[in-house]
């Protein structure tokens, strides 16, 4: 047995726990050698830094967990779309025999030729609607009592033999008529509108007016009914926008206004709910036509 190499062991040496200390070997650190430097909280796979919803990849989040570079927000990956049901649908539809009324009116397929040229390619039309007919109430009022008193006056006037008077009576009473004429184009020409993104109002024969407010802009909506408007059906609509007057403000004088209101608020709130009525629709439609 060979001896050990090196100067012998001297207990007065001042230099030996110098070279003991730096001959010593420097131990290897593993998992378990305590909490600093191990596995414990401070850097665990635990809460801190797991594949959580807060860090991971969970739905709020585009990445590879912590081996990615960054959190990317992904704002279509929490978005889950509505499911409408069946029951759903079947409260807004009629039946075979048409006995349950419908809580909405009938969509329209196609808009008017009048409307279709205000209508961008990707808009979606849901329906254009005409004044009631109240609102032709005091031209044709008018009209009647223009027509019994200037008859009345142009038979006596001709009694009188004073045939310029008559004639003059007798155009007076085709102004009268040509003024209610117009007046009943006008209400014809003039419609209000819903689309999938805004409501409009399109009216005038020889100065046409456009008005229209997006739907994501309407922060107050009401229809108001007089008595006579009750028993008649129809009422007056208000818009709100952001508290600002606008040209689309107050609709007067629309029929139905509570099916019109309940059509305007799906489709501001519930529009997934209108698609599904559509395609439901259209597919009983085909299935008719092949029966």
């Amino acid at each position: 047995m060979g001896s050990p190499s090196g100067p012998p062991f001297d207990p007065d040496d001042p230099d030996r726990e110098r070279r003991e200390r730096d001959t010593e070997p420097i131990p290897r650190i593993g998992p378990d050698d305590g909490p600093g430097y191990g596995a414990g909280p401070g850097l665990s796979d635990g809460p801190s830094l797991s594949d959580d919803v807060g860090y991971g990849d969970g739905p709020g989040y585009a990445g590879q967990g912590r081996s990615g570079r960054g959190w990317i927000r992904d704002p279509e990956a929490s978005y889950q779309p509505p499911q409408i049901s069946e029951d759903e649908l079947a409260g807004l539809r009629a039946d075979a025999t048409g006995s349950t009324p419908r809580r909405v009116l009938p969509l329209e397929d196609e808009p008017s030729s009048l409307v279709a040229r205000y209508l961008f390619p990707t808009e979606r039309y849901r329906g254009e609607w005409k004044r009631h007919w109240i609102h032709l109430t005091n031209p044709l009022l008018i009209g009647v009592a223009a027509t019994f008193v200037l008859g009345y006056l142009s038979g006596f006037l001709a009694g009188q033999d004073v045939g310029a008077l008559t004639t003059i009576a007798v155009l007076l009473w085709f102004a009268v008529m040509g003024w209610v004429a117009w007046k009943v184009a006008d209400w014809w020409y003039d419609r209000f509108i819903l689309t999938n993104k805004r409501v409009m109002v399109v009216n005038g024969i020889v100065t046409r007016k456009v008005a229209m407010m997006p739907l994501v802009r309407v922060t107050d909506m009401k229809y108001e009914q007089t008595p006579t408007g009750r028993a008649l059906n129809y009422g007056t609509f208000v818009l709100e926008s952001a508290g600002q007057e606008q040209a689309l403000r107050e609709i007067k004088n629309l029929p139905n206004p509570n099916e019109l209101y309940l059509r305007v608020v799906e489709e501001m709130y519930e529009p997934q709910a209108v698609e599904a009525r559509l395609g439901k629709e259209a597919d009983e439609a085909k299935a008719d036509d092949g029966a």
